[in-house]
Parts: C-alpha cells; sequence; structure tokens
C-alpha cells in the first residue's frame, strides 16, 4: 500500500457529455504510471461511463485513447474506481449493470482515503 503522500483520489463528474471525462481518466492512469495509488470516485454523468458497454465507442478527442482504453488501462494498473450509490440508482444502475470491479459505495470510503492523506482532484 502507498504511503499516504502518494494516494490520490479523482472525483468525476464528467461523462459522454464532456471532453473532461477522458482529461479526468488520463490524469489517473498517469499518477498510476507515477507510482500513486489512485482511486476515482464517480458521480453525477461520470458514472454513465463504466455503465457495461458504454464505453466501447467513446472516443472524445482523435488525440486521446478511447475511453474503454483509459478504464481498462486503469483497472488493469491497479487503479479503484468507487461510485456514488444515488447517483447509480437514479439512473437506474445496479451493481449488475456496472462493469467489474466498480464499488458502489458511499462518500465516506473517498473521505476515509482523504483522512487518510489522498490528495485529491476533481473534474
Amino acid at each position: 500500500m502507498a504511503n499516504s503522500n502518494e494516494k490520490l483520489v479523482i472525483v468525476a463528474s464528467r461523462g459522454h457529455d464532456d471532453e473532461r471525462a477522458t482529461v479526468a481518466w488520463t490524469v489517473a492512469n498517469g499518477g498510476l504510471g507515477s507510482g500513486l495509488e489512485v482511486t476515482m470516485f464517480l458521480v453525477s454523468a461520470g458514472i454513465d461511463l463504466i455503465r457495461k458497454g458504454a464505453a466501447e465507442h467513446v472516443k472524445m478527442n482523435p488525440f486521446d485513447p478511447s475511453m474503454k482504453d483509459l478504464i481498462d488501462n486503469f483497472q488493469k494498473n491497479g487503479g479503484k474506481i468507487l461510485a456514488c450509490p444515488p447517483c447509480a440508482a437514479v439512473r437506474g444502475y445496479g451493481q449488475d449493470d456496472l462493469i467489474d470491479g466498480v464499488e458502489i459505495v458511499g462518500s465516506p470510503a473517498m473521505h476515509a482515503l482523504i483522512k487518510d492523506g489522498a490528495a485529491t482532484l476533481s473534474f
């Protein structure tokens, strides 16, 4: 496990509607590549990208990898994905609707990381 000063939590609220979603996942992957322990906490439209099959054909910027590649690489390299329960529920998403490895948990899970010293970014 990383030291508390080597942890990063990214709160991402952007989905298919905004290029900043790609930026959030690119920064998250960069953090993993730099040796940080990175957790994505997805809220609002950010959750739409982790619905099974949703990221398959999303490429917001022709110079960026596809959203599917960004998410797959993040998980493959040890990134953790948390999803806000009310944000998932309002969209009708349950655990079975989301890609493998995603945890639907409330903000206390994110707060615990912050209390442990994790830096935060928000997109």
